[in-house]
């Protein structure tokens, strides 16, 4: 690597990946549809109410470095959130602020993973997952969702896999399993049974249990979402979450880890990570009480999540109606987050592979999507459906018209 340190190379970002490209067609005078950012506030304004504390979070000259671990403020409502929501009763104590959901994986790899030990991630996942487990050279032992059952998690295979780890011994190696629900990629909420069976494995198996909620409140189609929190009591575990997705928040950068049990690992690991929050200082203040407003004000946000979550569920249904008429894309409807998780039929296109597909698609067609080897599912590539229906047709019109361009005679 010369002069970089090894661990820099699993540094990278899929999602972004072809941001020069596009860039480039842009300075070129191409116009380009980016379909590839999860970011629900450029198409959706932020709601008014958490600007306004925001603003006067800056008018008070609340400008200063906050407590590392978050403000009490935000710690409250975090906790007062969890309690409407899921029952769920923590203290303070029990939250650390970062910036985003990254960060708090980040931390977490950091703080738990030695080199050559692993972790237990279900594919497709968020890109960034494997990016900070790998920077500390530590090891992902993927597991499966299941495509022909709607990517739920085929919970038998989990078991016999983790049976099987036992045997070897190598269930001692193994810090955490990390789940997303709702899914990014693929929308996918999981059931409520499928988490049950989920948190008696990581019980039975004595695995710390990592649940990724960033898209709590975006549930659709007549999903229910559950959180971890409401199954695991008493089962070491932690939530990730935070204000960019339900919140319509993204740029404010602002995210928490809780950790609701008093297991002696969730302890220890809750002292470490308040540690690394004291090492970078703190996050953006003024945005912490903006975060706090917004989980406060909750008859507002009621009313501006419902509003929001039915719009994208028109938005994501109109996009699987026009991608159903592709012959060569097969899509499971999602019924949470914003995603399209189409699967590529590559034997009847002229592309070796999704990363081909999706590059080539974004330099003649100028749409950018992200390939799904980025999220550990090759094969397929990922499409956000927040724009207006006219973007979206437009985009899946120029989707069509290359598959049909590109198929095999």
């Amino acid at each position: 690597m010369g002069f970089l340190s090894e661990r820099s190379k699993y540094t990278k970002n899929d999602i972004e990946a072809l941001d020069a490209v596009s860039e480039k067609l842009r300075k070129a005078g191409r116009k380009i549809i980016s379909l590839n950012r999860g970011d629900p506030a450029r198409y959706f304004p932020t709601p008014q109410y958490v600007i306004d504390a925001y603003i006067d979070a800056l008018n008070a000259r609340k400008t200063f470095y906050s407590r590392a671990q978050g403000t009490v403020e935000l710690q409250e409502a975090v906790c007062g959130r969890y309690r409407r929501m899921h029952n769920l009763h923590i203290s303070p104590d029990d939250i650390i602020a970062t910036a985003g959901v990254t960060e708090g994986i980040l931390f977490m790899n950091s703080a738990i993973v030695n080199p050559g030990e692993r972790a237990i991630i279900l594919k497709p996942y968020f890109a960034i997952y494997t990016t900070y487990l790998e920077r500390n050279h530590g090891i992902p032992i993927f597991q499966q969702y299941d495509e022909k059952d709607s990517w739920n998690v085929h919970v038998e295979k989990l078991r016999r896999s983790l049976a099987q780890l036992r045997k070897s011994n190598g269930i001692k190696h193994v810090k955490y399993m990390l789940i997303t629900n709702p899914n990014n990629p693929t929308g996918t909420v999981l059931r409520r049974e499928i988490l049950e069976e989920i948190v008696s494995l990581a019980n039975e198996y004595d695995i710390f249990l990592i649940s990724d909620e960033i898209y709590d409140e975006l549930t659709f189609n007549g999903a229910k979402f559950t959180s971890v929190s409401e199954l695991a009591k008493g089962v070491p575990h932690m939530l990730l979450n935070g204000i960019s997705k339900s919140y319509d928040a993204t740029g404010f950068r602002v995210g928490y880890m809780v950790l609701p049990e008093g297991d002696k690992k969730s302890v220890i690991l809750k002292k470490k990570l308040g540690d690394y929050a004291r090492a970078r200082i703190s996050i953006n203040t003024p945005a912490e009480y903006a975060a706090t407003a917004a989980m406060n004000n909750f008859g507002e946000h009621g009313r501006v999540i419902r509003k929001m979550v039915g719009e994208i569920e028109k938005r994501v249904n109109f996009s699987m109606k026009l991608l159903g008429e592709n012959p060569y894309l097969s899509t499971v409807r999602p019924n949470g987050a914003f995603y399209v998780f189409p699967k590529i039929d590559l034997s009847q296109l002229k592309f070796k592979d999704d990363v081909r597909f999706v590059t080539s698609l974004l330099e003649k067609e100028g749409v950018q999507t992200v390939w799904g080897s980025g999220f550990g599912e090759p094969s397929h590539f990922r499409m956000v459906s927040l724009a207006e229906k006219d973007v979206l047709e437009h985009a899946i019109n120029k989707i069509n018209d290359f598959c049909r361009k590109n198929a095999k005679k």
